[in-house]
C-alpha cells in the first residue's frame, strides 16, 4: 500500500480543514469489527478532489455528500468534486489485528478473557476508521464503542454516557489521528484524581494482583508529573482525564495517546525488581506525560520534526524525574543509557540530522524513531537550555504552547519563539546542532611537564565545528576536585587557572554532561582512573567517564585489556545499578561476545559486587541478574543451585529471575527441551511463553534452531518473533549457526511481510549475525543490490558497519 508522501500531504492540507469525525466501532464480533465514520470537512476550491485512507478494510457503503463512491484502490479512498462543505460517511468491516497495529487483539492464555487496544501511529489510524491520515489535519473525535455488555471501554476523552454495552465519549479537543486509541476487554481498573484530574491505571484481570502493591507509587508519581509540568509549562493538563494502561503485545515502549496513555507490560512488574527499573518505568511515565503538550497539544506539522515530539519529551522527562526527587541520580541514567544509545546512532551509516529536512513518507519517517531523534535531540536541547539559560528557555516554552495550542509548528517556529524570549536570532545555532549529523570530539591537550606554562587547552574536531558550554573537573586521587566552566566554539580553547598535578589526576571534561560530545581523556588521567575511578563520588561524574571510556574503547583509542583492567577495578564498587548494567553488557556483548575479553572476569566482578550487595535489595537482584549473564561452563552448577534453591540470602527467585537462569543455562547446555516446557507451565503467561521460546532458540541443539529460525522468520507473533531472534546467536555455538549466517541475508526481506513495522525491524536487527565475521562481504553484497527495499537497506548498512568496526580491531 503507498505510503502517504510530504507533497501529498502538504497538497492536502492546502485544500482541507477538517471539522470532525464521528466515529463508531462495533467490536462484538469474534474475528472482525465494524467501524463507521462520518467526516465533516471543508474544500477550499470547489470541483478539486482529494483522497481519505483506509487500509485492511471491506467497505459496506461510502457515501461523499449522498453520492455514492468507487470501490477503494489500495488504501485510498478518492473523493472527487469536492464542495465547500462536505460529509464522507463510511462503513467497513475490519480483521482484528494481531501484529500490533490498529484495533489489537489478545486472548489472555491465563482465562481466556479477550482484550482490545487501539494503535494508531505512524498511520495505522485508518486501520480503525476512515480519515486524512496526517499529523497536520486535526479535527475534535467523538467516538461510540459497540461492546459485550460486561466489558469496560476507554477512549481518549471522558465518557459522556452509557447505555449497555453502547459506550459513547465526549468530543476531544482536536486532535490528529496517529494519537486516536480505545481500549475494549474486562480491564481491571484502579481510580483515582489529583488536583481535578480523573486518574485511571487498567490492566489485564489476571494481572491485577501485580498492579495492586504499585498503584500508589504509580499514582503518586503521575500527581507529582503533573504538578512539575504544569510549574515548568505555564499550561495546564488539556485533555480531562488520563487513564494509563498497561497493554499485552505491545511492540515498543508506550504511546503518548491524550488522556489513554499505553505502556508495554512489562512495566507492571509482577516480580521483583531493582531501582533502576523503577526509575526507568517512571521516566517513561514522564516521557509520555510531556507529549500531552510536546505533540498532542501542540503537533508537528509533518513527520520531518519528529524530534519536536520526542527530544522533548525525552528531556523533559528525565529532568523532571531529578525534579521531583524521585529519581535523583537521573541524570547519570541518561547519559550512561539513552546519550549512549544517541552516540551509537550517530556514528553509524543511518545517522541523520535531529530535525532532518527531506523526509519524504511516512515508511521514511518512520524509521527516524531512534537515537538521534530521541536521545541526540535531548542533549542538545539541554545544551540549548544552558546557552539561553533556563529562564529564557522555559519561557519561550510558555508561548509557544499558547500560541500553537491544539494547531500545529514546525522548527522555524519553535526557533522563531525560543529567539524571540533570548533576544537573538537561532537559526545558526540550529544548523549546527540540528540540521547536521555526528558528534565532535572533545580532547585535553595538558602541560604537565615541571615548567611548562599553566593551563588546559582543548581540542575540538569533527565537522560542524560546534559551540559548547560545558565544564572541566580536575580529579585527584586524594579525593579533592576542582571545576571550571568554559566555552568552546572553534577548533581549540584554553582553559586558564587550570593546573593539573603530574600524576594521580583525572581531567574530566563535560563533568555535568552539559553538551553533547564524545570526550577523550589525555595519557595521565587514563593512568589515574584505575585509582580515581571507583571512589568518585557523583554518579554523573561515573556515568560520564564510564561513557566516554567505552566509547574510546569502541574507536579503538583505549585497547579492550585496559577497558578489563578498568571494569576490574571500579565496576565492583559501582553504586549506581543502571551504571553497572550499561557498563557490563557493553563489556559482555561487544568485547566478551567477540573473544576481545574473557568472559571469567566479568563473572569474577560480578560475583564480587553480589557478595558485597545487601541482602534484599535492587543492588543483590541486579548483580545476580549479571552475573547470571556472564556465566560461563564452570558456573553451572551454581546457576543449577540458585534455581534449586540454594540462592545467597535475601535473593527471591520468582518467575523472572528463574527464566533469567535457565535462559543461561540453556545457552550452556545446562538445560532441556523438557525443563523448558515444565517451567512454562508453572508460568502460563504471554511473558512465560515468550521466555520459554528465548531459552529454546538459545538451546545448543540443531532441531532448537531450526524452530527458532523459523519462528523469527515467519512467525506473525511479533514478541514470539523478538524473542527468538534475540537468543539465537550464542557465543560457543557457531558451529549450530554458522549456516545461518547466509540463511539470514536470504530470509530477511520476508522478516518484514505482514509485520508491524518497529516490530518487523526489531526481528531483523536482533537476528543479524553479528558476531559473524562471513557476514560482512554478504551484507556488502545486499546493500550492493539496487531494490533492496529501504527499510532492510538501513539495518543491513548499520550491521555491517558494526561487523566492520570490530573484525578491524
Amino acid at each position: 500500500m503507498p505510503s502517504l508522501t510530504r507533497i501529498e500531504a502538504v497538497r492536502r492540507a492546502q485544500l482541507l480543514r477538517v471539522h470532525s469525525y464521528a466515529v463508531e466501532l462495533d467490536v462484538t464480533r469474534d474475528d472482525e469489527f465494524v467501524s463507521r465514520t462520518v467526516v465533516e470537512f471543508s474544500c477550499t476550491s470547489d470541483g478539486a478532489s482529494t483522497f481519505a485512507e483506509l487500509k485492511g478494510g471491506r467497505i459496506r457503503h461510502a457515501l461523499l455528500n449522498g453520492v455514492p463512491l468507487a470501490e477503494h484502490t489500495d488504501n485510498r479512498l478518492e473523493l472527487p468534486g469536492l464542495a465547500a462543505r462536505n460529509r464522507l460517511e463510511v462503513e467497513f468491516t475490519a480483521p482484528y489485528s494481531r501484529g500490533g497495529e490498529g484495533l489489537h487483539k489478545f486472548t489472555d492464555p491465563e482465562d481466556g478473557e479477550v482484550y482490545l487496544y487501539g494503535q494508531a501511529p505512524l498511520d495505522d489510524a485508518q486501520r480503525m476508521f476512515v480519515c486524512f491520515d496526517q499529523p497536520d489535519l486535526k479535527a475534535p473525535i467523538a467516538l461510540t464503542v459497540l461492546a459485550p455488555p460486561q466489558w469496560i471501554v476507554r477512549g481518549n476523552a471522558p465518557l459522556a454516557g452509557r447505555d449497555g454495552g453502547r459506550w459513547s465519549f465526549e468530543p476531544t479537543p482536536p486532535l490528529a489521528p496517529y494519537l486516536f486509541s480505545l481500549l475494549a476487554g474486562p480491564w481491571h481498573v484502579l481510580e483515582s484524581e489529583h488536583d481535578g484530574i480523573p486518574l485511571g491505571l487498567l490492566c489485564r484481570r489476571s494481572l491485577a494482583a501485580a498492579l495492586a502493591p504499585d498503584a500508589e507509587e504509580l499514582f503518586g508519581a503521575t500527581a507529582a508529573g503533573f504538578d512539575r509540568y504544569h510549574e515548568l509549562f505555564g499550561v495546564r493538563y488539556p485533555f480531562g482525564k488520563y487513564d494509563q494502561a498497561f497493554v499485552p503485545e505491545f511492540s515498543g515502549g508506550a504511546v503518548e495517546n491524550p488522556g489513554l496513555v499505553n505502556f508495554r507490560e512489562e512495566f507492571l512488574f509482577r516480580a521483583r525488581v531493582t531501582d533502576s527499573e523503577r526509575h526507568r518505568r517512571f521516566v517513561v511515565m514522564l516521557h509520555e506525560m510531556a507529549h500531552m503538550w510536546f505533540g498532542d497539544l501542540v503537533t508537528l506539522r509533518w513527520w520531518d520534526d519528529v524530534w519536536l515530539n520526542e527530544a522533548f519529551a525525552e528531556y523533559m522527562g528525565w529532568r523532571v524525574a531529578a525534579e521531583t526527587g524521585r529519581h535523583p541520580t537521573a541524570s547519570a541514567d541518561f547519559a550512561i543509557w539513552r546519550e549512549r544509545w544517541g552516540y551509537l546512532a550517530d556514528q553509524r551509516p543511518s545517522t541523520h540530522p535531529v530535525a532532518p529536512d527531506g523526509v519524504a513518507d511516512t515508511e521514511v519517517a518512520l524509521q527516524n524513531f531512534d537515537g538521534i531523534s530521541y536521545a541526540k535531540g535531548a542533549a542538545a536541547l539541554h545544551q540549548l537550555a544552558v546557552h539561553l539559560g533556563d529562564d529564557v528557555f522555559l519561557s519561550g516554552l510558555r508561548e509557544y504552547f499558547r500560541r500553537y495550542r491544539f494547531a500545529n509548528a514546525a522548527l522555524v517556529d519553535l526557533l522563531s519563539v525560543l529567539g524571540d524570549a533570548a533576544g537573538r536570532d537561532l537559526t545558526g545555532w540550529a544548523e549546527l546542532w540540528l540540521r547536521s549529523s555526528g558528534a565532535n570530539t572533545l580532547r585535553p591537550l595538558p602541560s604537565r611537564a615541571a615548567g611548562a606554562p599553566a593551563g588546559l587547552t582543548v581540542e575540538q574536531t569533527g565537522r560542524p565545528l560546534r559551540p559548547h558550554r560545558l565544564t572541566v573537573s580536575a580529579y585527584a586521587t586524594d579525593g579533592s576536585v576542582r571545576r571550571l566552566p568554559f566555552t568552546i566554539d572553534g577548533t581549540h580553547a584554553t582553559i586558564p587557572g587550570l593546573t593539573p598535578a603530574p600524576t594521580g589526576t583525572v581531567l574530566l571534561l563535560n563533568d555535568g554532561d552539559e553538551t553533547y560530545a564524545k570526550i577523550r581523556f589525555d595519557p595521565f588521567s587514563r593512568a589515574a582512573l584505575p585509582a580515581v575511578l571507583p571512589d568518585l563520588e557523583g554518579p554523573l561524574a561515573r556515568a560520564v567517564v564510564w561513557l566516554a571510556v567505552m566509547d574510546a574503547v569502541r574507536d579503538r583509542e583505549i585497547p579492550p585489556s585496559e577497558f578489563l583492567a578498568l571494569l576490574v577495578a571500579a565496576l565492583p564498587t559501582e553504586r549506581q545499578e543502571g551504571v553497572f548494567d550499561e557498563v557490563l553488557a557493553f563489556a559482555r556483548d561487544s568485547l566478551a561476545r567477540r573473544g576481545l575479553v574473557p568472559f571469567a572476569p566479568l563473572a569474577e566482578a560480578c560475583a564480587t559486587a553480589l557478595a558485597g550487595a545487601a541482602p534484599g535489595t535492587g543492588r543483590q537482584l541486579a548483580t545476580a541478574r549479571a552475573l547470571a549473564s556472564v556465566a560461563g561452563e564452570p558456573d553451572v552448577p551454581l546457576l543449577r543451585g540458585w534455581l534449586d534453591g540454594a540462592a545467597p540470602d535475601g535473593l527471591a527467585v520468582d518467575a523472572d529471575l528463574r527464566w533469567s537462569l535457565l535462559r543461561r543455562l540453556s545457552a550452556l547446555g545446562g538445560a532441556s527441551q523438557s525443563e523448558i516446557a515444565a517451567e512454562e507451565r508453572r508460568d502460563p503467561t504471554a511473558k512465560g511463553a515468550e521466555a520459554a521460546a528465548a531459552c529454546r532458540a538459545a538451546l545448543p541443539d540443531p532441531e532448537s534452531k531450526a524452530a527458532a529460525w523459523s519462528t523469527l522468520a515467519h512467525d506473525p507473533n511479533p514478541r514470539l518473533a523478538i524473542a527468538n531472534a534475540s537468543a539465537f546467536w550464542q557465543p560457543g555455538q557457531e558451529a549450530l549457526t554458522d549456516a545461518y549466517v547466509e540463511r539470514y541475508f536470504a530470509d530477511a526481506p520476508a522478516m518484514l511481510d505482514g509485520r508491524y513495522p518497529l516490530a518487523a525491524l526489531q526481528v531483523v536487527r536482533h537476528s543479524f549475525p553479528l558476531y559473524s565475521a562471513r557476514a560482512l562481504p554478504l551484507a556488502e553484497a545486499c546493500l550492493a543490490a539496487d531494490d533492496l527495499d529501504p527499510r532492510l537497506r538501513r539495518e543491513l548498512a548499520d550491521g555491517a558497519d558494526e561487523l566492520r568496526r570490530w573484525t578491524t580491531t
